[in-house]
């Protein structure tokens, strides 16, 4: 991996800002209203070589840490985009880098770099099982040289505009394993290769985040596309939801920065009683506490990009670095909406549309309440609650 300079991430910075001024406030009002894929944002990003910074340089990525990753959705965000059409290419990485055989980074990693092939579906939540992940449903069966999948996802996002899945599904009945987290195994689905076993329905949502209900009827997934060794993919998958909590917190940074750089500039435009209204302590000091509360927001996602690039544990950052990112963003969102008042539920201010989208993150990909109850127990040492 590749250790940048501070001049590095301020290149970084610039680069994206300049692919992001191609794709105006206006663009991502039309696909919002559309409901469609940002199909030529994506394309772009990827030949710019943006979604596959943290693929190692000899399989033809950047070979950059997470850090840089998350500055680049980071930026994306604070441009009025929406990095979330993108970010699962990302985040779904680690669990290939660290635990895929050498003859799956080599089939697949250059591919992705290039673009010919698209990372962006992480099959993992199920209908009855939410944020229990070790009671998920989905089995894969094993049957000579392959696994056969049948079962049922909900809440997968981009899987009408992704090549492959990384999927979890259960190998070994929960009853017949010592722990809970056992039995369930990580594979790679080629979903081009399975498309008629496949039923994928979308899921209308108050934002445009292309989110599905996937249906699995016997779906084979050869044996060679098993990450790693069968029943520890949850363990696998845990190194992937760190890297997503850390590049989802930096989403929430920039959705945050957003607001407040938006707040900023009207509050120092818009004239009332013959004065700005920025002028008004009732109006700039909200603004001014949700931008001290992004830059603490800041450091922690730094923190935490940082351990997890060292190979370091960085459950607890990463965590508290989603919590902390999306809580201010949330809060930036509302002091926007305040400070432009109806003008803020106005489309063509676009501080709606990212206020939906900025909403998103105290949910998902993991509620704000199980981080805190994750602090509670496994930090603080608190009693499990549940």
């Amino acid at each position: 991996m590749t250790t940048s300079t501070t001049q590095d991430l301020e290149l970084i910075r610039e680069s994206v800002r300049a692919l992001c001024e191609k794709f105006p406030e206006s663009y991502w009002k039309e696909t919002d209203e559309k409901n469609e894929y940002p199909e030529e944002f994506i394309k772009a990003l990827t030949e710019e070589g943006w979604l596959s910074v943290l693929i190692p340089e000899e399989y033809g990525g950047s070979g950059l840490g997470m850090l840089e990753a998350g500055i680049i959705l980071e930026e994306i965000n604070r441009s009025g985009g929406n990095s979330a059409a993108g970010h699962a290419q990302m985040y779904t990485m680690g669990a290939i880098l660290r635990h895929g055989s050498d003859n799956q980074k080599q089939r697949y990693l250059p591919k992705i770099a290039s673009g010919e092939l698209r990372l962006q579906a992480f099959g993992v939540t199920e209908p009855t099982a939410g944020s229990d992940t070790t009671s998920i449903a989905t089995t894969a069966v094993k049957q000579g040289d392959r696994y056969v999948v049948n079962g049922q996802k909900i809440f997968i996002s981009r899987t009408e505009h992704s090549d492959l899945m990384l999927l979890l599904a259960r190998t070994t009945p929960k009853e017949d394993v010592k722990k809970k987290t056992e039995g369930l195994s990580l594979f790679i689905l080629d979903m081009q290769d399975q498309k008629d076993k496949l039923t994928i329905q979308p899921i209308g949502t108050m934002i445009n985040h292309a989110t599905t209900e996937v249906f699995f009827e016997n779906v084979e997934i050869p044996e060679e596309n098993l990450i790693g060794e069968e029943g520890k993919g949850f363990r696998y998958i845990l190194s992937g939801l760190n890297a997503e909590r850390v590049l989802v917190a930096s989403e929430s940074l920039g959705d945050g920065k957003y607001f407040v750089d938006k707040a900023v500039q009207y509050a120092n435009e818009r004239v009332v009683f013959g004065r700005p209204i920025g002028q008004n302590q009732g109006v700039q000091f909200p603004i001014a506490q949700s931008y001290m509360q992004l830059e603490a927001a800041t450091l922690m996602r730094d923190k935490a990009a940082s351990l997890f690039d060292a190979g370091e544990k960085s459950g607890a950052e990463a965590n508290m670095a989603k919590y902390l990112a999306s809580e201010a963003a949330w809060q930036a969102a509302n002091v926007a909406m305040d400070t432009f008042g109806g003008y803020g539920f106005a489309k063509e201010y676009h501080i709606e549309r990212k206020f939906r989208e900025a909403r998103l993150f105290k949910v998902a990909p993991v509620t704000n309440n199980m981080i805190t109850s994750f602090i509670a127990q496994h930090v603080l040492g608190l009693p499990r609650s549940f």
